[in-house]
């Protein structure tokens, strides 16, 4: 049966993870040494190590287009959203070294949307986890 807050919950889910695909998918596309040399020289004037923060943005793209994706598909999603909560402390935390607040706005506001789909992850419809849900609960009779 379809409800409203299944739907809602769909449609959040699936902007977020469309949001987060298309963030790895242009740095990929872009080239990922590019947004990694681009990052590199915007940590310059912090205290991360080079090595550090080079890693991370060689990673981030990847990390950033698989989390879509599971998002988008609904699989695995308690988890793939813990791992977007995760990764938004990770931006916060190395965006305020960089006293860039206003970026740090939009990543709270990423950080709010992660903590209400993850509050109302019951309402978690039209994903992979709900048919593997319904595919064990009829195994299991």
């Amino acid at each position: 049966m379809t409800s409203p807050k299944r739907q809602a919950y769909a449609l959040l889910r699936l902007t977020v993870g469309v949001d987060m695909l298309m963030h790895g998918l242009t740095r990929i596309g872009s080239g990922v040494e590019k947004f990694v040399a681009t990052t590199v020289g915007e940590f310059q004037a912090t205290i991360l190590p080079e090595p550090l923060v080079h890693g991370f943005a060689l990673v981030l793209p990847f990390v950033e287009g698989l989390l879509g994706l599971v998002l988008i598909l609904g699989l695995f999603t308690r988890g793939a959203l813990i791992c977007g909560s995760l990764l938004m402390i990770t931006l916060v935390f190395g965006t305020a070294l960089r006293s860039e607040w206003n970026t740090v706005g939009l990543q709270l506001l990423y950080a709010a949307i992660y903590y209400l789909l993850l509050t109302h992850v019951e309402h978690n419809g039209y994903a992979v986890d709900s048919l593997r849900r319904n595919d064990r609960a009829t195994t299991e009779l």
